[in-house]
């Protein structure tokens, strides 16, 4: 027996007609490229959206078709995403951050017909478009005052070409399966892969990032996505803000801590999310000049572990809630999110840090589980190392072109290349990328540990931890460190200062003190480089 309700579809563009309807004056915010703040609310949004769509359609794109964006968060750019997929295309978001020739690589492999693109961006398009063959037309996001000259052939300003339509486009009626974007992992391992995420799963994924003990927010909130819409879909704020209302704050291109203060303050932010690099810059800008967060309410920090010197200063300092996230390209992409339950209200300050420092609790929509390297489960005691694998209504069940299948089971299991443990409170914690952990005699050591520990010095800025060859034991840690300005710590404190916070035979053979440590396009540290980098270095007592 089937159930008597309604066949209604999950597709994105029902979040804008929502948000219209309900909460049709609530703005979005810009900054522009151009340079001025930009004003636009979701009506406005729903109207500009269907005029992408309707002249998308008249450029003789069709469903199926995808349509790239390399592009800051703005309000252009989250009306390209709409109505992309309201005509059935496919969005493709570009990472500025890759070097061109993998640019190059992703759209020959998307295929992609169609770009949008911000003014910052030009100098890579006029790189990169003549070995696309797939591209079609280029849209500059931005008026025709502002439209640069350009040996590219057919470049339009977005303004221009967007006021060709009236917008009474009426959305197509899709599957909700239907593709509706596309994001390529950073491929800091072989060939960047392609996600492909349907109209069903982008809006599940965003109804269980509303969820209160996700990332929480509602139509009183004013968020301000600064994680790029280029990683993994601004982590889904694009869809779950305007599907309860809530007022938008876009960045635009500037990253620094004193401009994303300036948005804070003068929009009245009460939620954001970011990268820890991100923080460390905000937190460094109010530190420098004495200012305060009186609006900010949460933010969600991912992308890599967040140190707990981080967590302590917003809550203490400014009265900031963290939630620490965890998540990948792969689920769309949030997988868990570090809330506290009614069990750990019993804990003291320092207990609950602990708890906060763990990547968190998964959302209803995604299922986890750890492994070893035969398949078989692990308890959830805390202890315990595994493979980490999930599964859900989010979570890829192929890369696009079939790459990667290994990571794929026949159960629905994507494994997701991290080691983790969980405990029998359901929180989770990464401990490494199964290929950055330390084998030492057998046993494993956690990096991520030792750099949370490191960086808690008030003289490090940064910190990675490697293995390196070791005659006895295979392989033994080696901290790699970068200085705050105008500081000098050295080895044997660094090392003091960790002793008794891990296992003593966790404790690093050595530091060495660098200027910069390298990261991918994602803001995470390139395991792989330092690696190389420090291929043939000798541990003190391999020198002897």
């Amino acid at each position: 027996m089937l159930g008597l309700m309604q066949e209604w579809p999950l597709l994105c563009h029902k979040i804008i007609d929502h948000a219209a309807r309900q909460n049709p004056a609530r703005e979005i915010v810009s900054r522009s490229v151009e340079g001025p703040i930009v004003r636009m609310t979701y009506a406005d949004l729903n109207i500009r959206s269907r005029k992408v769509a309707e002249r998308l359609a008249r450029e003789g794109c069709v469903p199926g078709d995808r349509i790239a964006t390399l592009a800051w968060n703005t309000g252009r750019h989250l009306e390209c995403w709409y109505g992309a997929m309201g005509m059935g295309g496919v969005y493709h978001t570009l990472n500025p951050r890759l070097f061109p020739d993998q640019i190059a690589w992703i759209m020959r492999h998307a295929e992609d017909g169609f770009l949008f693109c911000d003014l910052t961006f030009m100098p890579i398009v006029e790189k990169i478009a003549p070995s696309v063959p797939s591209l079609r037309r280029i849209v500059v996001l931005t008026d025709e005052a502002h439209l640069p000259q350009s040996p590219l052939p057919g470049l339009v300003a977005y303004e221009t070409w967007l006021a060709e339509a009236d917008g009474d486009f009426r959305w197509l009626e899709l599957d909700e399966n239907t593709a509706a974007g596309m994001c390529y992992t950073s491929g800091t391992t072989g060939e960047p892969k392609g996600v492909l995420y349907s109209h069903r799963s982008n809006v599940l994924h965003a109804m269980m990032a509303c969820m209160p003990d996700a990332m929480g927010i509602s139509s009183r909130d004013v968020v301000l996505p600064v994680v790029p819409m280029f990683h993994a879909n601004a982590w889904g704020l694009g869809q779950s803000a305007p599907m309860v209302g809530a007022k938008l704050v876009m960045p635009g291109g500037k990253m620094d801590g004193a401009s994303i203060y300036e948005l804070l303050d003068t929009e009245k932010v009460t939620f954001s999310a970011a990268v820890p690099t991100v923080w460390l810059m905000l937190l460094q800008h109010l530190e420098e000049t004495g200012k305060t967060l009186p609006h900010l309410r949460k933010v969600v920090i991912g992308g890599s572990a967040c140190p707990r010197v981080m967590i302590r200063k917003f809550e203490e300092n400014y009265g900031v809630e963290v939630v620490h996230a965890w998540g990948m390209t792969e689920m769309s992409p949030l997988g868990t999110l570090c809330t506290l339950k009614p069990e750990c209200d019993g804990l003291d300050a320092e207990g609950k840090l602990d708890i906060r420092q763990k990547q968190g609790w998964a959302p209803f929509g995604v299922e986890m589980k750890i492994t070893d390297d035969a398949d078989v489960e692990r308890p959830w005691d805390g202890a315990t190392f595994g493979r980490l694998k999930v599964r859900g209504p989010a979570v890829a069940r192929a890369y696009y072109g079939g790459a990667g299948g290994e990571q794929f089971d026949a159960a629905g299991w994507f494994d997701t290349g991290d080691v983790a443990h969980i405990d029998a409170g359901g929180y989770m914690q990464i401990t490494d990328r199964a290929k950055d952990v330390i084998k030492s005699g057998g046993e494993w050591i956690s990096t991520i540990d030792l750099e949370n520990i490191a960086v808690g010095h008030p003289d490090v800025a940064e910190a990675a931890a490697i293995g390196v060859p070791h005659a006895k034991w295979d392989e033994r840690p080696l901290l790699v460190v970068v200085r705050k300005a105008g500081r000098n710590v050295e080895k044997k404190a660094l090392l003091d200062f960790m002793a008794g916070k891990v296992a003593r035979w966790w404790i690093p053979d050595d530091v060495a003190f660098v200027d910069e440590i390298p990261h991918t396009a994602t803001g995470k540290i390139q395991k792989s480089v330092l690696r190389e980098r420090f291929r043939d270095y000798r541990l003190p007592a391999d020198r002897a």
